[in-house]
This record gives C-alpha cells, sequence and structure tokens, in this order.
C-alpha cells in the first residue's frame, strides 16, 4: 500500500488528506474531533486494494488550516470540494463521530453524489442539555517552543496527546487542533438531525458503540425510521477504530461487500 498526502485550496484555506491508494471504488473517510486522516491507516491496509480509502483533514484538525467558522455548511462544503478536486462524482461516505454526521448531513444535501454511507457512532440527537464535552481541552497548551516543554505543559492530558504534536514550519510544536476550535465546532454539532437521517435513501450501516455516544433507544430509532439502514453494535468504546479494530474492519468490509457493483 503506498499512501500519498496532498493537498488543495478552498477559499484561500489549505486541506489536506491522505489517499491510500487501491485500484477499488472510492471511500471517503472523515474523522472525529481532535482526531485526523491517520486514524483511518489500520482500515486502509485492511481494505487494501479492493477499495481507494480517501481520508480528509477536516478543516482545524491535522495539517489542513483553520477555518473562520465550523459551522455544518462548512464542514459540508469541504467534502463537496475534495469530490470537485478529486473529480469524483460520487463516492461511498465513511465517517466517525463528528465525521458521521457530516457523512449523513452530506448525503441529506448532496443524495447525487453519495452511494452509500458508513456513520460511526455519530448521533442525531445531541447536545440539547447544552452541555459540551470537549470544555476539558481548553486547558490544553497549544503550542510551545519544543516537544518536551508542549508536552509538560499539558499536565496529565500529556501522555494522551504525545504521539500526535508535531513541529512546525516554524520550528515550534504545537497539537494538531486548537481547543478553542474545537469546542467551537462540537458546539455547532449539537441539535436534533433526524430530518438529515431520513432524507436520504442510499444504503447506510450505523456501527454503535455499547460504550459510545449513542442511547441503544436514540440508535434503534435511527434504524427503525431510515429505510435501507442496518445497525451493527461493537462491545467497546466511542473510539471504535482504535479500540476494537478488527471488529470495526469486520463491520466495514462486510457492508462494502454488500454494496451493488
Amino acid at each position: 500500500m503506498t499512501v500519498t498526502r496532498a493537498t488543495f485550496e478552498v477559499n484561500g484555506r489549505r486541506l489536506s488528506y491522505l489517499d491510500f491508494g487501491g485500484a477499488g471504488r472510492p471511500l471517503l473517510a472523515l474523522h472525529g474531533h481532535m482526531s485526523n486522516a491517520a486514524s483511518f491507516t489500520d482500515l486502509g491496509e485492511r481494505l487494501g486494494d479492493r477499495w481507494r480509502l480517501i481520508a480528509l483533514d477536516q478543516r482545524g484538525h491535522g495539517f489542513s488550516d483553520r477555518a473562520g467558522d465550523y459551522s455544518r455548511a462548512g464542514y459540508i462544503a469541504d467534502i463537496a470540494a475534495l469530490l470537485d478536486h478529486l473529480g469524483l462524482g460520487s463516492v461511498v461516505l465513511l465517517g466517525h463521530s463528528l465525521g458521521g454526521i457530516n457523512a449523513y448531513q452530506f448525503a441529506a444535501r448532496h443524495p447525487e453524489r453519495v452511494e452509500a454511507f458508513i456513520d460511526v457512532d455519530g448521533a442525531v440527537s445531541l447536545g440539547l442539555d447544552g452541555r459540551n464535552p470537549l470544555h476539558f481541552v481548553l486547558a490544553l497548551p497549544y503550542e510551545a517552543p519544543t516537544r518536551a516543554a508542549l508536552v509538560e505543559a499539558m499536565g496529565p492530558m500529556g501522555a494522551h496527546f504525545a504521539d500526535v504534536v508535531r513541529e512546525r514550519a516554524d520550528g515550534r510544536w504545537s497539537l494538531p487542533f486548537h481547543p478553542g476550535d474545537m469546542v467551537a465546532s462540537e458546539d455547532q454539532v449539537h441539535g436534533d438531525h433526524w430530518a438529515d437521517w431520513t432524507s436520504s435513501v442510499c444504503p447506510a450501516l450505523l456501527i454503535r458503540a455499547a460504550h459510545g455516544v449513542i442511547p441503544r433507544e436514540q440508535a434503534e430509532a435511527m434504524i427503525e425510521r431510515r429505510p435501507n439502514t442496518r445497525m451493527v453494535e461493537l462491545d467497546t468504546d466511542h473510539f471504535v477504530y482504535a479500540n476494537d479494530p478488527d471488529g470495526f474492519g469486520e463491520a466495514v468490509g462486510e457492508f462494502l461487500a454488500m454494496l451493488p457493483a
């Protein structure tokens, strides 16, 4: 597998993505908050050349530039821009958490460009109590002159984020996301998205983490209310791809194998 990183511009912002190659149909993967395209590396290895896996560093994440806003419309426009850049008319979408919501909302707004989608623990109704679970990241430092200084400044959270910090072109070290951006993005992803979930009709798979963010009752309603949708539940937490890679890979592979040619 030959993985390449490339960039393109949208309204003066740079977006970065990984292309895992493969001779098969295109599969566009969208990560969740505080993550990046590289989180799908294991999946890319499992799919081999059966699918052409392309993973986007979404706005404000990874090697993509920060954005002026983190609205629903902004994320969806970035997906359309990437497809246009790649010359792809339609694809299968896969998204985790934030990425899962972006995937089914893109399918709702651009049904002609989505052949099927996989939603990995992305809810349809969330944050209605007004709480933002990402507020804890505001205590994290964004940058420091050295890697050691940045990790140390994060205190107990340093062990969790040490592997993702990186050196920038200016020689300073930073997180691959800005804490303030993550809180703003989480605020704007909250809401009741049932209309988006039920407005598309393409094949869909919901992968629910048993110890994740989607209550069982909500997951069951998602399957009942949207035709052409099935669910796989995995006994793991919200970070399905990292903590149950075998179960995740198997669920994705089986669904993709079922899609019409």
